[in-house]
């Protein structure tokens, strides 16, 4: 399921612990480290997916976390041409997301990974907040920083917390914006008692 524009709709989750630290996934047979993401099917909300997708990729249900808040906005990546099947060349440009800050309410025993049948990580650990962009497969980093972000002003609301100084830098090429202008994120009902 493509928009007009040709991206496809989907969900990135930061999963945080109680120390702040996030959820960080290697993805299977590769050397490279994620947060959990997945398409929106065709009826689903965005909420409905990020609950599909916790569950798909690592375990989780809904009575395992708490969501804290979602990015006010669509982020977008392109895909690099190269990337992309022959026949969707002409049609997907990439992804749309919409990112989920959740804590961790139960235990690190709960993630499981081998939760479906075609597991999309077989290693996982908590992370300080501010991931190394450059562990990011550089097409995303864009997106992974904007929402990194915006979302970390519902964690550190009490104090005011200095990303890396590279997180200043990067610009989301389909947005033309830089992480320094990312909008506020949506606090969800029970945050703003």
């Amino acid at each position: 399921m493509l928009d007009r524009e040709g991206y496809r709709p989907n969900v990135g989750i930061i999963l945080v612990n109680a120390r702040n630290e996030v959820f960080w996934g290697k993805r299977v047979r590769e050397h490279s480290w994620q947060f959990p993401q997945g398409g929106i099917k065709h009826g689903e909300t965005p909420e409905q997916a990020m609950y599909r997708e916790l569950q798909e990729e690592i375990g989780l249900r809904p009575e395992h976390v708490r969501i804290l808040g979602r990015t006010r906005d669509w982020l977008r990546y392109d895909v690099p041409r190269h990337w992309v099947k022959r026949e969707w060349r002409n049609t997907y440009r990439g992804q749309k997301q919409i990112w989920f800050l959740l804590r961790l309410m139960g235990r690190d025993s709960d993630v499981c990974l081998r939760a479906s049948p075609h597991p999309e990580f077989d290693a996982w650990r908590w992370n300080d907040y501010w991931v190394p962009l450059d562990t990011v497969i550089e097409f995303k980093r864009g997106v992974y920083q904007l929402a990194l972000m915006e979302l970390s002003r519902l964690l550190f609301r009490s104090r005011r917390v200095e990303p890396p100084a590279n997180y200043g830098v990067l610009v989301d090429p389909a947005e033309e914006r830089t992480a320094m202008t990312v909008p506020r994120a949506q606090f969800l009902p029970e945050e703003l008692e």
